[in-house]
């Protein structure tokens, strides 16, 4: 077994024997569980993306704390994007009851710290937080729930200012970014193509937003079925992508992951 090999097979649980969860557990008690989901993504990016992005934040983090990373869930809540081939949606009750159910197993063993990386942002995070709320209740541990959206606003807002990205969208310059650093072989730049919808008063998605605004609610599927010829599906400037910016996005949130687990350790 490689260098490779061997580190890989010390953070991903799936890899592990229970002797060595069991050795694993007496030096770090944190487990980190990737959730994401598969959905349209625009011409440009493949309907894995955001799970892509868990996976990677995820493992990235492990390797510099010693946490062990879960199987990810690859399945989010997704009804809107059903518009387009490809997206599988899961129920919002399926998806609480999986979540609950992993972690209840992991709290089992002696994890008794846990991570939750979802990169579907703002849609998964109700379901997420009925998740979190009721193992806490139900046991000791402690859940911690992680969105790129939230723990990189500032970088976010650096790169609007630098690069003139816009408000976070769907496929937009921020995921194509991101994607580029970690998976460039999957995105196909050449056929990006933006669209910007026409702003909506008291609607913003972004946590940024200074705005006073209306609580989420996903749009129609005949509303993602108009964007199908305009734009893909995409909603945003993915044109603006970078894979620098995406570098800087990623390192930012993975060093933010980390202050948070040095937070839950303590």
């Amino acid at each position: 077994m490689n260098e490779t090999e061997k580190r890989a097979k010390e953070f991903r649980l799936q890899n592990m024997t229970w002797s060595e969860v069991e050795e694993t557990l007496q030096k770090c008690d944190v487990a980190i569980v990737p959730i994401g989901s598969l959905e349209q993504h625009g011409w440009h990016l493949p309907e894995g993306t955001d799970t892509m992005v868990a996976i990677k934040l995820a493992e990235d983090v492990a390797k510099k704390t010693g946490a062990v990373v879960v199987p990810p869930i690859w399945f989010g809540w997704s009804p809107h994007h059903m518009a387009l081939p490809g997206t599988i949606s899961i129920r919002p009750d399926v998806l609480v009851e999986l979540v609950s159910d992993v972690c209840r197993s992991l709290v089992h063993h002696g994890f008794k710290k846990i991570v939750i990386i979802n990169g579907h942002r703002i849609v998964n995070i109700p379901w997420l937080q009925l998740v979190a709320d009721r193992i806490q209740e139900e046991t000791e541990a402690r859940i911690v729930i992680v969105d790129p959206a939230y723990i990189g606003k500032k970088i976010d807002e650096k790169l609007a200012k630098t690069l003139d990205f816009g408000m976070i969208g769907h496929a937009d310059e921020l995921e194509t970014s991101h994607m580029l650093f970690i998976h460039p072989e999957l995105v196909e730049m050449k056929k990006a193509k933006g669209h910007k919808p026409q702003k909506r008063k008291l609607y913003f998605i972004d946590p940024r937003a200074a705005e006073d605004t209306l609580v989420y609610v996903p749009s129609r599927k005949a509303e993602v079925e108009k964007l199908k010829d305009v734009s893909g599906g995409c909603t945003g400037e993915p044109e603006k992508a970078t894979a620098e910016a995406g570098k800087e996005i990623h390192n930012y949130i993975v060093d933010n992951i980390i202050k948070a687990i040095e937070d839950l350790k303590k």
